[in-house]
């Protein structure tokens, strides 16, 4: 598998071209690589960008847009970009596993965004009651999240029902369905008329992270002070995009991915904001971007509990708390 990463990677980081330490500017040169196509839950990078974070702490940064074809992983094992998105925990104890030379250096979302949906007068008031109905998911949580959900509430495999659709959701009221909490609700009551009932996962104990910021151990080595620099004017991007005017983050969210109405990007914003998403838990003290050696163990010792990881695995290499300030 490591070495498919590398071949495969290789290939990718020909067509991105040459690394490049510096631009023409002098500022550090960073590419970042978001997990999907660009949307409010990228907004504080965007943010931050807009509005000049970067650049005045000596960064020229460039976001390049995820998307289906785009595999962050691949990118940063292969040294195509500097940094990247982890879109949850499992990935970067994926590249630990992998000797991958790549680690989390900040999670800007303390609490991972994903939700299970169900329709209301279902008998659906806790995840309890969904044990032995049909769920939706995509094949990347039946290998991440659906394993904590098997251990904490007895869910068996027989109950998924691959490629969630807020279509087929709406249409079948006993089934549940996987989303973000920023996103599929607004989708499905804007659809149906029928605001569904959500239940974040983070809320109910899942002790995963979310919107890592994943960085080379080569940029680590050779410009710690960009890694600082990058993880501080990305929290400073997320305060105002949060808590100020998020039209700069918006303009340039649009920009790259113009599918992305005002209401959406307003409505998960919103949810953000309600559901402490960024600014909650370990954040409140510790500042946007927190992370903690006692979180990592525990979210350590959930999956390797279910099998994913052998127990002697060193989960350390998945994570540096030394840009985070007080650990």
């Amino acid at each position: 598998m490591k070495k498919l990463i590398v071949a495969v990677a290789c290939l990718i980081l020909a067509a991105c071209g040459q690394h490049q330490q510096a631009s023409p500017s002098g500022k550090v040169h960073i590419r970042f690589a978001t997990d999907w196509r660009a949307q409010a839950e990228h907004g504080g990078f965007y943010q931050a960008l807009a509005t000049g974070e970067y650049a005045k702490r000596g960064l020229d940064v460039e976001i390049i847009q995820g998307g289906p074809s785009v595999n962050v992983p691949q990118l940063l094992a292969a040294g195509a970009v500097e940094m990247g998105m982890g879109s949850n925990s499992f990935i970067a104890l994926n590249l630990a596993r992998e000797g991958a030379p790549v680690r989390a250096v900040a999670a800007t979302m303390q609490k991972d965004p994903q939700v299970l949906m169900a329709h209301p007068g279902q008998g659906v008031n806790s995840l309890a009651d969904m044990k032995g109905r049909p769920i939706m998911l995509s094949d990347a949580s039946v290998t991440g999240f659906w394993l904590w959900l098997k251990a904490r509430y007895g869910f068996v495999d027989s109950q998924v029902r691959a490629n969630p659709s807020p279509a087929v959701f709406i249409q079948d009221k006993r089934a549940i369905m996987q989303g973000y909490v920023t996103s599929e609700p607004f989708i499905v009551a804007q659809t149906s008329g029928e605001a569904p009932k959500v239940f974040l996962l983070a809320d109910e104990g899942y002790p995963g992270y979310a919107a890592m910021i994943l960085s080379t151990d080569s940029l680590i080595k050779d410009h710690p002070e960009a890694v600082r620099a990058f993880i501080a004017a990305t929290a400073a991007g997320w305060r105002s995009y949060l808590n100020g005017d998020p039209s700069p983050g918006d303009t340039l969210i649009r920009k790259d991915n113009p599918e992305k109405t005002p209401a959406q990007l307003t409505e998960a914003r919103a949810r953000m904001k309600s559901y402490g998403i960024v600014e909650s838990g370990d954040a409140q003290t510790l500042g946007i971007g927190a992370m903690t050696d006692a979180r990592w163990e525990g979210f350590f010792k959930m999956a390797s509990g279910a099998g994913v990881y052998p127990v002697n695995l060193d989960y350390h290499k998945a994570y540096t708390l030394e840009f985070l300030g007080d650990k």
